[in-house]
């Protein structure tokens, strides 16, 4: 495959979101065939069964966006020791109606930074859990909990040189995981 669609699920609407710059930063640290955009997530109404059989034209292009996608990357903050109800919420409609998940098969990875100690540690076991109940394989090592500091995103939104490496090493993980699964596709 020549160009990877990456679809990103960032699980904070805050406008200088550290997960947004973190997304953005690491995007930059991936091979040019690898294209990473954001899915709007901000727009959706909350998930009602009664609607499953007459979406939302935003839930249609989220579904849309995550299908067609050769892989999937959450950021997502912590909230309550939890993801986002964002984030939740569109997770809940892109698997939806039962059986149509737009998130079967689609090789997936997790990262999110916070201000506290343990960066988003607890929020991201409940992502893997929904992940793996909606059969997204994901990626499980090196994980990325990162406690937000002074020096980890440069003035131009780079991911600074303490965390680069790191991250660098971690997107070689994932570029590599999702070539594995595209091939396998």
């Amino acid at each position: 495959m020549s160009r990877y669609e990456i679809a990103v699920l960032v699980g904070s609407l805050r406008r200088n979101s550290f997960n947004r710059k973190l997304a953005d930063g690491v995007a930059r640290l991936a091979p040019a065939e690898f294209l990473f955009r954001q899915a709007a997530i901000g727009d959706l109404p909350l998930y009602n069964q009664d609607d499953d059989d007459r979406q939302a034209e935003a839930v249609k292009r989220l579904k849309l966006e995550i299908s067609t996608a050769q892989g999937l990357l959450f950021v997502t903050p912590e909230y309550n020791r939890s993801v986002s109800g964002v984030l939740k919420n569109a997770i809940d409609h892109a698997s939806r109606p039962y059986g149509r998940s737009a998130f079967a098969g689609k090789p997936s990875a997790i990262m999110g930074v916070s201000i506290g100690a343990i960066g988003t540690a607890i929020a991201q076991q409940h992502l893997r859990v929904m992940l793996a109940y909606l059969d997204a394989p994901t990626l499980g090592q090196p994980e990325v909990f990162i406690q937000n500091k002074e020096g980890l995103f440069e003035e131009n939104g780079e991911i600074g040189p303490g965390s680069r490496a790191f991250l660098q090493k971690w997107m070689d993980r994932y570029v590599a995981f999702i070539r594995r699964h595209a091939d396998q596709g």
